[in-house]
């Protein structure tokens, strides 16, 4: 940045449009796009040197790319966090944490309320490399406790949760973890930045999907892994080695979508909270789950640790899953689809798409229930949107 002050003295949304800049010898205002796979060294003894590390420099966009890595500086200011390493995806992102950071016989204690893939991640392919994992009540402090031991090297949460919008005392979560002498992860991307900072309240990691929110449109897709340098080096290394790197066009897109993610995070939370008190009122709903609601069993906790309650809510419908295959299926508006985070509004069962690889069990300790659905409240009018969710309910009448 041009000003002499240290990035975390800006504000965020300073920080969201002027950090991380990358300047070329052009000068172009807008950041330009490395679409290149590799460097071209002056010498070969350069070449040695940047290789070997003694040297800073570009040496192949598998780990080292200017379009990347000013992605990875503004994210890791929006953190307020020493770094960042952008990954292809956010499940990549999860992956390189593990693969970083755990050996075969340590153990992940997990929240039950996490996503789908994410579930499937830990118990069919860590498993693989010897790697247990436990699952507790993410609200359930004296869980967490009882079920943490000395093989314990991660906590790993999501909040708020993804559907049902459940909320974590991240201080808390962050001392059990420190006093067993674990680290705590927390997967970011239904507030992102722009709403809460994880590491700020204790957390040593924060995962991010930039497919979501971060691109904010749904062009494209990438993670990222966002932390102290100390632990990020073994992240970095996996990301090296093993190759799940965010591209420079996606970066790119990340990069431009962070500068408008203030503004937008509390439009979507504006919209959202609107919503949810208009479905609490509609008589086929039996359950409406979005932590902005004065009787949501976390909403003081959601209120001290975030900023707004973010744009994605839940809610069960009467009828089971034919009623809510219904329902979304009369609506026009709505994009049926799994993803989140977009402009435009989205809406999927979770119990058949994102969780629908769990099994009865898992489903249920999760609290998926069949009438549950999902949306991701976009930034259309919000009368267009609620004349849309009434065609829904029409045909529940």
């Amino acid at each position: 940045m041009s000003d002499d002050r240290l990035d975390h003295e800006f504000a965020l949304e300073t920080l969201a449009i002027r950090s991380g800049q990358l300047r070329t010898d052009e000068n172009s205002h807008s950041e330009p796009i490395f679409a290149t796979s590799s460097f071209v060294f002056d010498s070969a003894e350069q070449a040695a040197q940047r290789f070997s590390g003694a040297e800073p420099g570009n040496v192949y966009s598998r780990f080292t790319n200017p379009t990347v890595r000013a992605f990875e500086q503004r994210l890791a200011a929006l953190e307020k966090a020493e770094r960042a390493v952008a990954t292809a995806s956010g499940m990549s992102a999860i992956l390189s944490v593990a693969l970083g950071l755990l050996s075969a016989g340590d153990h992940i204690l997990a929240s039950r309320s996490l996503f789908g893939t994410t579930h499937i991640l830990f118990d069919k392919y860590l498993a693989k490399l010897g790697i247990q994992t436990r699952y507790v009540a993410l609200t359930d402090l004296t869980a967490w406790q009882a079920a943490i031991t000395s093989k314990t090297k991660l906590l790993f949460i999501e909040t708020p949760s993804n559907p049902l919008s459940e909320v974590a005392d991240i201080a808390a979560l962050a001392n059990i973890a420190h006093q067993q002498g674990a680290l705590l992860v927390v997967d970011n991307c239904l507030c992102t930045p722009a709403l809460q900072q994880p590491l700020t309240l204790g957390a040593d990691i924060v995962v991010h999907s930039a497919t979501k929110y971060i691109d904010g449109q749904g062009r494209s897709v990438g993670g990222a892994v966002v932390g102290s340098h100390d632990l990020l080096d073994a992240v970095y290394g996996v990301v090296r080695t093993c190759g799940p790197c965010m591209s420079p066009f996606n970066a790119w897109i990340a990069l431009k979508g962070l500068e408008t993610l203030p503004l937008r995070m509390q439009a979507h939370s504006a919209q959202a909270l609107r919503l949810a008190i208009w479905l609490q009122e509609q008589p086929a709903v039996e359950k409406v789950y979005y932590a902005g609601l004065p009787t949501h069993a976390q909403h003081l906790l959601a209120a001290q640790q975030q900023t707004a309650f973010g744009g994605v809510l839940s809610f069960e419908v009467k009828g089971g899953k034919a009623a809510a295959w219904a329902w979304m299926n009369a609506t026009r508006l709505l994009s049926i689809t799994a993803n989140l985070g977009d402009v435009k509004s989205t809406v999927t069962h979770p119990a058949s798409t994102t969780h629908g690889r769990l099994s009865l069990e898992e489903k249920q300790a999760a609290g998926m229930s069949e009438g549950l659905i999902r949306i991701s409240v976009g930034l259309e009018n919000i009368e267009d949107l609620k004349a849309d969710l009434n065609r829904g309910f029409a045909v529940l009448l």
